[in-house]
């Protein structure tokens, strides 16, 4: 126990004072023969991000977003597909001109009639007018998707970089915490070397050793992870894994929650998408009740007409023709289309409210969640933290003068790292929650645009990422 005891004060003196590391390897250096070195453990997982790197951005990453995400792209061609439909259902139908001919027969009578004509339907009723209306508000949806595909774009590289940033410092702790199982390791040796260690310290030195190399592999795993699905946001799927610059700790977010559901239900772009629909179905039903206003059939025209004339045997020569016709709304007065139309508008309007209830639904889950993870962030912050590392001192100090047993000072030091990083997941939660409150709960940047006219999902499920801790996922 003596070499277990010796490693425990390494791994208590490299948190507290790296000097007194440093002495007290030279002293055992001097005191016996050089060690063996443990053996190298083996690395895996993705590499750590490279040193040189200069740090990215939160406004950098945005940047790289807003010019290369394709949903942006697809967002802006919907609004150019719907400026084009709104442009021509306005436009008037094209008149026809054609050839005609009536009697035509040959021999000495040369009798006959032949010409042309042109045709043109005139539409009444302000029908174009209502139709370029109805098909205009699908170019409000559109601009107002191209608003909620842009938001929910900035709030997903703002989220995943929250998460990188949080994978990024607990890779860092790990890596502190290898370094202290590697220094207990390598000390356990050198005591064993000396002959002043038995083998079962050193095993327990190793297994240490390998757990926290195994903790660290997983954690750069998880931070390729995350680094991988913020690259594909951006645009860039082949961004190396490059450091961030933040801080998890500084500008804490606090919302209100009041404020919060309120600027949801109004500003939102799925009520603004919701919204359009709404009148957009409000124009079909008034353009359907239109539709049996009948339209002018004009048609006219000019002909050669040969049929002789009996008195002087001259043919009758040039003449001309006009028609004038409407369609009489007898059977047909559209009374279908116009039912139609009113549950289009009877289903529109309850969308509305749909949309509503969905959104205080999940806000409420959202909400719940930043609350929990503030309160944790301080509880962890003020009170956890400290005590775990005063114990862990005091524990340390103890077992320097034998009044402490190892198992006692393992215990306290692991509860302290735990502790940090269930710190680390806190600030975690609360940064992505809280974008996601901010962000009119739109967070997933590569799910694409609803076409105007479809039914908008304004919370899907590929809205929320695994390990945000949403009321769906806890159903």
């Amino acid at each position: 126990m003596k070499a277990t005891k010796i490693a425990i004060l390494v791994l208590g003196a490299m948190l507290v004072s790296p000097e007194l590391v440093n002495s007290l390897l030279f002293a055992q250096h001097e005191q016996h023969t050089q060690p063996q070195a443990p053996p190298a453990a083996p690395r895996e997982g993705p590499p750590p991000a490279k040193p040189s790197a200069p740090p990215l951005s939160l406004e950098e990453l945005e940047q790289m977003a807003l010019a290369n995400n394709p949903t942006l792209r697809q967002a802006s061609a919907e609004i150019r597909a719907a400026s084009g439909r709104a442009r021509q259902a306005g436009l008037w139908p094209n008149p026809t001109v054609g050839y005609m001919g009536e009697e035509i027969r040959g021999g000495r009578s040369r009798g006959g009639q032949q010409g042309f004509f042109i045709e043109q339907p005139i539409i009444l009723g302000g029908k174009l007018g209502l139709s370029r209306k109805v098909f205009g508000q699908e170019k409000v949806q559109a601009e107002a998707e191209s608003e909620e595909q842009r938001l929910r774009v900035i709030n997903a590289v703002r989220l995943l970089y929250f998460r990188a940033l949080a994978a990024q410092q607990t890779v860092e702790l790990h890596q502190n915490l290898r370094r202290l199982a590697a220094d207990a390791a390598e000390t356990s040796h050198q005591l064993f070397n000396a002959g002043q260690a038995d083998q079962p310290d050193v095993l327990q030195a190793e297994v240490e050793l390998e757990q926290n190399e195994l903790a660290l592999i997983e954690a750069r795993n998880r931070q390729q992870q995350v680094w991988q699905g913020l690259a594909a946001v951006v645009g860039k799927p082949q961004l190396p894994l490059t450091p961030l610059a933040g801080n998890l700790e500084e500008n804490l977010p606090e919302l209100d929650a009041e404020k919060l559901l309120d600027d949801l239900l109004q500003k939102s772009p799925a009520v603004k998408i919701a919204q359009a629909g709404v009148t957009r179905a409000e124009l079909a039903l008034s353009r359907a009740r239109r539709e049996p206003i009948p339209d002018l059939r004009l048609r006219a025209g000019l002909q050669q007409n040969r049929e002789l004339i009996e008195p002087t045997g001259r043919p009758v020569g040039l003449q001309g023709f006009a028609e004038v016709g409407v369609q009489i709304p007898i059977f047909n007065r559209n009374q279908g289309n116009v039912e139609a139309a009113k549950a289009d508008l009877e289903r529109s309007q309850q969308e509305l409210l749909r949309v509503a209830l969905v959104l205080r639904e999940r806000f409420a889950g959202f909400f719940r969640n930043y609350a929990d993870a503030r309160i944790a962030v301080a509880r962890y912050r003020t009170a956890m933290l400290p005590r775990a590392e005063k114990a862990y001192q005091l524990y340390l100090a103890r077992h320097r003068e034998m009044g402490a047993a190892y198992p006692q000072v393992l215990i306290a030091q692991r509860t302290l790292f735990q502790l940090q990083t269930d710190y680390i997941s806190a600030l975690e939660n609360l940064w992505t929650n809280s974008v996601a409150l901010q962000g009119f709960l739109l967070t997933d940047g590569l799910e694409a645009p609803s076409r105007p006219g479809d039914l908008d999902r304004p919370v899907r499920e590929l809205n929320v990422p695994m390990g945000m801790g949403t009321a769906r996922e806890e159903r």
